[in-house]
């Protein structure tokens, strides 16, 4: 199994980091892709994928880091991937839930790590957070062979849903799919698992019965059972499918 999200470089895993990598392993999941927030998580990031072979690092600007030195930033992202290695440009996107200050920045920033996502031939992974109208028209208007990606913790609704799809996007399934009345349920079960991949948002919105504690990969094995549940399919399918779908996206 495959952790598609995971920010496990943060001050929340620096105790009993190796047991957290231990719990995961026996839960059989064999990678954990990280996605960078800003100039600041860089670093760690880094170190953690140099020395854990099983992390994979994406790199990109988060939409709530999005400021005034947005290009400053940007400059830094872009050196690191003509320089690096990285598997995906993330995570980007737009996120209006906390602050409409910089909604312009926020636009002109996700375009632009589209725009080098496409030249490098790499999968963007998307924040979205009440911004689906404005991630879904910057997305429209990039739209072609080269776009390709994760809608991360989609919560959307199935037209929505359908409407990512459509896009070339693969939809990031965490752990609000077992949240009771969060209705993800009811859109996941309406999809194909083909279209599905894994994640956990790790230390964020941990899954049931977990639910507001410290999220982590190994928990992306409840997500399985979740999705596995609501599809009425074996959880060895859901294991071998998502993974599938997410080996296409990063080893592209």
């Amino acid at each position: 199994m495959i952790d598609t999200h995971s920010h496990i470089y943060l001050d929340e895993f620096k105790e009993g980091f190796d047991d957290m990598l231990a719990r995961a392993k026996e839960q059989g999941i064999d990678e954990i892709y990280l996605p960078n927030i800003d100039v600041k998580s860089i670093h760690n990031l880094k170190e953690l994928a140099a020395n854990y072979p099983q992390c994979k690092p994406m790199m990109g600007l988060h939409p709530g880091s999005v400021k005034e030195d947005y290009q400053e930033q940007l400059a830094v992202m872009f050196e690191e991937l003509d320089n690096g290695k990285y598997y995906a440009v993330g995570e980007i996107g737009m996120d209006l839930y906390w602050d409409k200050t910089f909604v312009e920045e926020q636009r002109k920033a996700f375009a632009i790590q589209i725009e080098k996502a496409k030249e490098m031939g790499l999968p963007i992974v998307i924040h979205c957070r009440e911004a689906f109208d404005e991630v879904f028209e910057i997305l429209e208007a990039y739209h072609d062979d080269k776009l390709f990606g994760i809608f991360h913790c989609f919560t959307g609704n199935l037209e929505q849903a359908h409407r990512a799809l459509s896009l070339n996007m693969k939809l990031g399934i965490g752990g609000v799919v077992t949240f009771k009345n969060a209705g993800l349920d009811k859109v996941v079960e309406k999809l194909n698992i083909h279209d599905l991949v894994l994640e956990t948002d790790a230390p964020y919105l941990a899954p049931m019965p977990h639910r507001g504690k410290r999220n982590e990969p190994a928990y992306t094995a409840l997500v399985a059972l979740r999705v596995a549940s609501l599809l009425n399919i074996p959880l060895a399918e859901v294991d071998k499918i998502t993974t599938a779908n997410a080996k296409a996206i990063f080893e592209k």
